[in-house]
C-alpha cells in the first residue's frame, strides 16, 4: 500500500494545498467553508467534526461523530436505521405490520444505543442524501480503511451510498476486505445514455409533463437566473417537501448552505417560475461526478393543487437535464411507481461497514442490522416498492 494518506480539519486545514484540478477545486470551494465555520452553520440538524482526507491527490470528506442521536441520517445510522424506518413504516399500509415492526425498532434502538451505534466515522461523506463515489483503486481503500482504523480505534468505519449500479468496484472492495454490507434503501436509476433513448412510454410521458409548464405558465429558470435573494423562497419550497411532507431526519439545507451552493456552483439550481405572478414555485439542484448525477434539492409548493402537477414538471425538467448531459440520473428513493413509469430500474443501496478492529458488544449493532435487514428489509422494501 504505498498510498500518500494526510488527513486535516479545521486546526491545521490551513496547511493543505489543494489539489489543482477540477475536482480539487470543487472540493475547495464545498469543504472549506464548512469546516472553517461548521456544519451547522449550512445544514440545521447536522452536528460533526468534518475533515479532509487526502490520498494521491483526491480529496476525501469525513465526519466523525460521537453520539448526536437527533442529527440527520447523513451522518447518524441511528437516525437513518432506527428514527427514520419507524416514520417509514407508514408506507407498508398495514397496521398490524407497522405495531409489530415499530416495537422491534423500539427494542432495537435501546440496543444500539448501548452499542454506540453512531461512533462512527463516515467517508466520503458530503453531508447530502446521496454521496457519489470518488473513484478510487482497491488499494488505496485498503489504505484508507488501514489508516483511519488507526487513527479512529474505537470508530466504526463506513461507507454510505453504495450500490451495485454505479458503485460495483468500490463496493466488492470493501466487501472483499471484511465491510459489512447493510442495506440502506431502494433507489432508482434512469439511463439516459443508451443509444435509443428512454423507452416509448417513458418518452410520452415526460414529454407531456414537461408541456404543462406551457400550459400552466411556467418558465424554468437557469442557475445564472437566480439571484441570492432567491434563497429563502428555494430553502422553503424544499423544505416544504422534504421536512415537512416527508421527514424531518432529511437534512436541514438553510439559506447560508443555499447561497453558497448557489454562490459557488457546489449544486447546479433550477427553478419554477410562474410567468404572471413571478413566484418560485418549485426548485431543485444537482451534482455529477463521473457521469453520475443526483438532486439533494428538490421541492415545491405543495400548497397548490396536486392537479397542476409541480412534482411531474420539476422532474421533467430533471430528466431533460439528464438526457442533455448524458448521465446516469440517480433518483434516490420514494415515488417508486412514478419512476419506474419513466423509465427507471430499482436497486438496494447498502452502507459499508468495517468493524472487525471494535469488541464484540459493539459490532453486535452492526450485525444485527445486516442480517435483519438482508433477510426482511430487502425483501420488504422489493415486495412494497419503496
Amino acid at each position: 500500500m504505498n498510498c500518500s494518506i494526510d488527513l486535516y480539519n479545521r486546526d491545521n486545514i490551513h496547511q493543505l494545498t489543494w489539489p489543482d484540478t477540477e475536482a480539487g477545486s470543487y472540493a475547495k470551494r464545498y469543504l472549506l467553508p464548512f469546516i472553517k465555520g461548521s456544519p451547522t452553520t449550512y445544514i440545521g440538524n447536522v452536528a460533526t467534526e468534518l475533515y479532509v482526507l487526502l490520498i494521491d491527490g483526491q480529496v476525501i470528506p469525513l465526519t466523525v461523530n460521537y453520539k448526536e442521536y437527533d442529527n440527520s441520517y447523513v451522518c447518524s445510522p441511528f437516525t437513518h436505521y432506527v428514527t427514520y424506518a419507524k416514520q417509514e413504516l407508514v408506507l407498508l399500509q398495514n397496521r398490524s405490520l407497522e405495531k409489530a415492526l415499530a416495537l422491534l425498532l423500539n427494542g432495537v434502538g435501546v440496543g444500539l444505543k448501548l452499542g454506540s451505534l453512531n461512533k462512527a466515522v463516515h467517508i466520503n461523506n458530503w453531508l447530502l442524501s446521496t454521496n457519489l463515489c470518488v473513484e478510487l483503486a482497491p488499494d488505496q481503500i485498503e489504505a484508507i480503511l488501514y489508516y483511519l482504523r488507526l487513527r479512529f480505534p474505537d470508530h466504526a468505519l463506513a461507507w454510505r451510498s453504495l450500490n451495485r449500479d454505479t458503485a460495483k468496484s468500490q463496493t466488492d472492495s470493501l466487501a472483499a476486505l471484511g465491510c459489512r454490507l447493510v442495506p440502506s434503501r431502494q433507489i432508482y436509476m434512469l439511463p439516459t445514455t443508451q443509444q435509443d433513448g428512454l423507452p416509448s412510454k417513458a418518452r410520452w410521458l415526460v414529454k407531456r409533463d414537461y408541456g404543462l409548464l406551457e400550459k400552466n405558465g411556467y418558465s424554468v429558470v437557469s442557475p445564472d437566473e437566480l439571484a441570492r435573494s432567491d434563497t429563502p423562497r428555494l430553502v422553503k419550497l424544499y423544505n416544504a417537501l422534504y421536512l415537512d411532507k416527508y421527514s424531518r431526519c432529511n437534512p436541514w439545507f438553510n439559506e447560508s448552505f443555499m447561497e453558497l451552493a448557489l454562490r459557488e456552483r457546489l449544486l447546479e439550481i433550477y427553478a419554477l417560475r410562474h410567468n404572471e405572478t413571478g413566484r418560485i414555485d418549485a426548485v431543485l439542484g444537482y451534482y455529477s461526478r463521473d457521469g453520475v448525477m443526483t438532486t439533494p434539492i428538490f421541492g415545491y409548493n405543495t400548497e397548490l393543487p396536486q392537479s397542476l402537477g409541480l412534482y411531474r414538471m420539476l422532474s421533467a425538467v430533471l430528466i431533460r437535464l439528464a438526457l442533455h448531459n448524458g448521465h446516469l440520473l440517480h433518483e434516490s428513493s420514494g415515488a417508486a411507481q412514478f419512476k419506474r413509469n419513466r423509465g427507471a430500474t430499482s436497486a438496494i443501496e447498502y452502507t459499508a461497514v468495517y468493524d472487525r478492529h471494535l469488541p464484540a458488544y459493539r459490532r453486535w449493532g452492526w450485525s444485527l442490522l445486516e442480517t435483519v435487514l438482508n433477510r426482511i428489509g430487502v425483501p420488504l422494501m422489493k415486495k412494497h416498492k419503496f
